[in-house]
């Protein structure tokens, strides 16, 4: 009986050794393997398909900043400022805040946060109306200057969930986004908070209130009773100036890191853009860049992530140019990102930067350089689209659907146009300064945009795309008439073959001569649209 009994006691042993040792062997790669540094992601890195041929995405850049009637694009700052110097766009907000709310005294931008409800907000509809107008990618402001997370965000008690619209405003267009089938990204904007935030501890500098402190200056406890029970300013506002020790700003960069590893994470996101220049906060933002990359590599066996914001010396991120385009075809992928308004978020007093024409010029550019337009798109306080916003966007959806040919997963040609700067050459009616200010945007990048107030294009600037053998030239100022385009004469330098066949994207022909200096073809009274009309080139390539 004794030695039965051990018997059984030594089988259950193995069998549990063995049993442990199963269960140890299959888990190393998940236990033991060693997180990759963003410099071993970056070895090998491309750019995933989905992006580089998306060539067009829409943004929402819409946060309780959008609440305000009027004072600008960063209310949350100049609201505590009586005079904001040569910041023209914030110049109202001041005032705004006093007759639209009360002194920052006593209703702070705490108190705008909680009066934005975003009660019309329709994150599916909004979805369904951006794909059908012929966005290929989708991104959704989540954190802005003001340092408030639109998501429940488990790190920052100020944010969407807890105040104001009480809903997690990125999961819901996540999930969207995932119904669609669109590539989901968010926005991160808050890397300048420390400094963007610091009048809010300041007070007025006259008038009857002049030295009482601006809620800035509140602390946790002067909530009791108050609706912001159990939240602290100095979460959202940071700790006053003078009790900001560099081990308080140290924590701040590490629940900044917290903050984003959960945003890329739990909502699994596709791509993070980032503001001002450079990685956030310098290595917190590489790292924010870092776990996005691993988490899609975990998910996908490969990296199928983008990271993007203005970072010209990182290989693996895209390159991303603000109100303008750039003046060359990039190799590496890149983006532009423009806004119809003056403002990002929507203002009642904005006079229109951009229409439909304008748009689209812009796509025909950018994407003849190899790069993406993302185009803002600025939501009412309540979350649906007003109605000059939606015209706008009606019109430049009829245009992408009718040319999409031309424009997903195009490629540069050797050259992204012809008769190039013909504004410049028709300048002897504009004046000195202004054509001095034409010759300057053309040299530059960021912020060179061309506006509804800009000067029209010639009627023969084209800009062009490719796709397979097929050559597509679009001329953006069409006019009933015949154009020159010397780059494809057959003895330009491009060198482009023989022609075989040229039509309108609504399949009518065009009859065409191609002579060894240029290629000559007329452009129709009768057009698919009254913008940029796009031309199927056949032979050229």
């Amino acid at each position: 009986m004794k030695n039965r009994h051990w018997l059984f006691s030594s089988t259950k042993f193995k069998y549990a050794l063995y049993l442990s040792l199963v269960i140890l062997c299959s888990i190393p790669s998940y236990a033991q393997e060693k997180e990759k540094s963003w410099e071993e992601l970056k070895q090998g890195y491309e750019f995933p398909a989905w992006y580089t041929e998306a060539r067009f995405g829409i943004w929402l850049h819409w946060g309780g900043q959008s609440q305000p009637d009027i004072g600008g694009g960063w209310y949350a700052r100049h609201m505590y400022m009586q005079d904001v110097g040569g910041q023209t766009f914030g110049k109202d907000a001041y005032a705004n805040q006093l007759r639209q709310y009360g002194h920052p005294s006593k209703f702070g931008y705490k108190e705008v946060l909680q009066s934005w409800k975003a009660e019309k907000l329709d994150p599916d509809a909004l979805m369904k109306y951006f794909k059908e107008m012929g966005a290929k990618y989708f991104m959704v402001l989540a954190v802005h200057h003001d340092n408030f997370d639109d998501f429940n965000s488990t790190y920052q008690k100020w944010n969407s969930v807890n105040v104001g619209p009480k809903r997690d405003i990125v999961g819901d267009f996540r999930q969207a986004a995932r119904k669609y089938k669109m590539p989901f990204a968010v926005s991160s904007h808050d890397d300048r908070y420390l400094s963007w935030w610091l009048p809010a501890f300041g007070s007025d500098i006259s008038g009857p209130l002049k030295g009482v402190p601006y809620d800035g200056n509140l602390t946790k406890e002067d909530g009791k009773g108050l609706w912001w029970e159990g939240l602290d300013p100095a979460d959202l506002y940071g700790l006053p100036p003078a009790k900001r020790t560099p081990e308080w700003i140290a924590d701040m960069k590490k629940t900044w890191v917290l903050r984003h590893k959960e945003l890329v994470t739990k909502y699994d996101v596709d791509m993070i853009w980032y503001d001002g220049y450079g990685f956030p906060y310098g290595a917190p933002g590489k790292e924010a860049s870092r776990i996005l990359f691993e988490n899609s590599l975990k998910k996908n066996g490969k990296i199928m992530a983008v990271v993007a914001g203005k970072i010209d010396d990182d290989a693996a991120v895209v390159k991303d140019i603000e109100c303008g385009t750039s003046n060359k075809i990039n190799p590496k992928p890149w983006q532009s990102i423009i806004t119809t308004g003056p403002h990002w978020f929507y203002k009642k007093d904005r006079e229109m930067v951009h229409n439909a024409r304008t748009i689209i010029e812009m796509m025909a550019d950018v994407n003849s350089k190899n790069g993406n337009l993302m185009l803002n798109v600025e939501l009412l306080p309540n979350g649906s689209l007003s109605t000059d916003e939606k015209a706008i966007l009606d019109e430049v959806g009829a245009w992408v659907n009718k040319n999409s040919a031309a424009i997903y997963a195009s490629k540069p040609w050797k050259v992204y146009g012809d008769n190039l700067n013909s504004i410049l050459k028709r300048a002897s009616n504009i004046a000195n300064a202004d054509l001095e200010a034409l010759k300057k945007q053309a040299e530059s990048e960021q912020f060179n945009q061309r506006t509804i107030k800009s000067e029209p294009y010639g009627n023969d600037e084209v800009r062009f795309t490719t796709k397979g053998n097929v050559l597509y030239v679009f001329v953006l100022n069409p006019t009933e008439g015949e154009i020159a385009l010397p780059t494809l004469g057959l003895k330009s330098n491009q060198l482009p073959n023989r022609i075989k066949s040229i039509k309108m994207m609504d399949g009518k022909k065009i009859a065409f001569k191609q002579t060894d200096e240029k290629l000559i073809f007329k452009v129709p009274a009768n057009r698919p649209s009254k913008y940029a009309t796009v031309f199927e080139v056949k032979g050229a390539l």
